[in-house]
């Protein structure tokens, strides 16, 4: 992939950067980082026990989102997911266990590591209706109105072009689909001096 810049960032290097931070999150899940992380956070953001349940502790305790995409909507038996930026797989297997054996979720994700662990997690749970492949957001793998809900989590705002990904999870999406997006918001414009910030973009 040819390098595209993004304001006076480099998408490739601000790529690089974000998913180092992450195989850090995913090998070294304990070290500590700015931002909460593991059962701690999932239950600081109202992830119910039942839906942990079964949920292997090497994909929990990776977890890095920001907000709770399940709390929108109910995912429905039988429904197809895409999960945006899954990382170690913890809502997608939480959504692997709600639409059932008869529906099917994906997730994708950029950094290895994460995918690596994701896939453990999803043969250590018994979970054969989930699977992970990489790509980026901004050109999912997966096929043109596809799934019925698209879930992400604390991704969008590591996004330079979050039109980009918007419209691809809108390409994902049946007419009928739904979005469920858990992630941060800010009040005012981020001035531009911190937008050039790769440090600043990597949580």
């Amino acid at each position: 992939m040819s390098n595209i810049a993004v304001g006076n960032l480099d998408l490739a290097e601000l790529r690089t950067a974000i998913s180092e931070e992450y195989t850090a999150v995913a090998l070294k899940p304990k070290q500590g980082f700015h931002f909460h992380t593991g059962r701690f956070l999932a239950n600081l953001l109202g992830y119910s026990d039942k839906w942990l349940t079964g949920i292997p502790e090497t994909s929990i305790e990776s977890f890095a989102g920001t907000g709770n995409p399940f709390s929108l909507s109910q995912i429905r038996p039988g429904e197809r997911v895409v999960d945006v930026g899954c990382g170690a797989g913890i809502d997608s297997l939480i959504a692997a266990k709600m639409v059932g054996p008869a529906g099917q979720v994906i997730g994708v994700d950029m950094t290895p590591a994460m995918l690596n662990k994701a896939r453990r997690a999803a043969v250590e749970a018994g979970l054969a209706n989930v699977e992970f492949r990489e790509g980026y957001a901004e050109a999912l793998p997966v096929p043109d109105r596809w799934a019925d809900v698209v879930i992400s989590n604390g991704v969008l705002n590591l996004m330079p072009d979050k039109a980009a990904a918007l419209g691809e999870m809108a390409r994902v999406l049946k007419s009928t689909g739904r979005l469920q997006i858990g992630d941060i918001l800010v009040q005012k414009a981020v001035p531009e001096d911190a937008k050039n910030d790769i440090a600043l973009w990597t949580g």
